[in-house]
């Protein structure tokens, strides 16, 4: 008879009816950051709508690019294993066996932002890194047409995949989009504010033909400062950089940063609390409903 009538087994109505509550952990990066600090606001907006979406979410902050403290952190869920958990990876063995032990007590395991490929995570919920190096460096090249000389890049650590595989796009592309560009070291700010200002105020006082400055993760306020401090541009460097901030929209206002590259926070979280119920029920995700684009902004078009 279930074959004949077609019938499909409601999950959302049957846990509603038995009042199942899905337990979910968020661990994510503490200090200043402020995309950050955008995704912990949103991670706070979910807990208060938990008792509507039958979830019960827990924030977790570890401190930034810190491997130990993040598998620490996720070996201690083991004692009571939640439904899910979202964590902004980083790339650490102890991270990986810490994840490898949730998988096998029965937990969902989402990257959030920086993915973790090879590990025993269910899905990843960010945007297409590379294809964001790539955009950058197409876009860079557009403004830089006809020009010569370095490229300043300043990453918060080489320890995060989102970082490293944004370069990766980046510095494969350069050549192809002007070969008179060229690649300066990469810089680690640590996404710290002081710290990158005072990476690229040396960078900009050692290469005063400095062309372009991507910016591959936080820290922009200081990016910003040190740009603002220089009133003697013969030639302004070109400047991207990520995440649309209250910091980076004023300097796209200003005329200090050219492009922002952003991922919405909000989307992020709202689908990777979609993604561990579908998981924690043995459901398909939509992938077209979960796909975190990456929106280009400049001064013309902020929202």
């Amino acid at each position: 008879m279930i074959e004949k009538i077609g019938f499909v087994r409601d999950i959302a109505a049957a846990n509603l009816a038995k009042s199942r509550i899905y337990p979910l952990v968020f661990v994510i990066p503490s200090g200043s950051n402020s995309f950050m600090a955008g995704l912990r606001a949103e991670i706070l907006s979910a807990l208060e709508r938990s008792k509507l979406e039958r979830t019960e979410v827990r924030l977790i902050e570890v401190p930034p690019f810190d491997g130990k403290a993040l598998a620490k952190a996720l070996a201690g869920l083991l004692d009571q294993p939640p439904a899910g958990i979202a964590v902004v990876a980083v790339d650490e063995p102890g991270v990986f066996a810490a994840l490898e032990d949730l998988k096998n007590a029965g937990v969902a395991i989402v990257t959030l932002v920086s993915d973790l490929p090879g590990s025993v995570r269910d899905h990843f919920t960010g945007i297409d890194n590379i294809a964001a190096g790539r955009t950058a460096v197409s876009l860079m090249g557009r403004f830089l047409r006809g020009v010569s000389g370095p490229i300043a890049t300043i990453a918060g650590s080489m320890l995060v995949r989102d970082h490293r595989e944004r370069l990766e796009g980046f510095s494969s592309a350069l050549a192809e989009i002007n070969p008179d560009l060229y690649l300066l070291q990469v810089m680690e700010g640590h996404d710290d504010p002081a710290q990158a200002y005072r990476l690229v105020a040396d960078c900009l006082a050692q290469h005063p033909d400095l062309a372009g400055i991507y910016s591959l993760g936080g820290g922009n306020r200081g990016l910003i400062k040190a740009l603002a401090e220089r009133a003697d541009w013969a030639q302004k460097p070109v400047v991207i950089a990520h995440e649309l901030t209250a910091f980076t929209r004023d300097g796209l206002r200003t005329g200090l940063i050219d492009v922002v590259l952003n991922q919405d926070a909000g989307h992020e979280i709202r689908s990777a609390i979609r993604i561990l119920k579908a998981k924690a029920d043995g459901q398909p995700v939509l992938s077209a409903q979960e796909r975190i684009r990456i929106d280009i902004f400049l001064k013309d078009n902020l929202p």
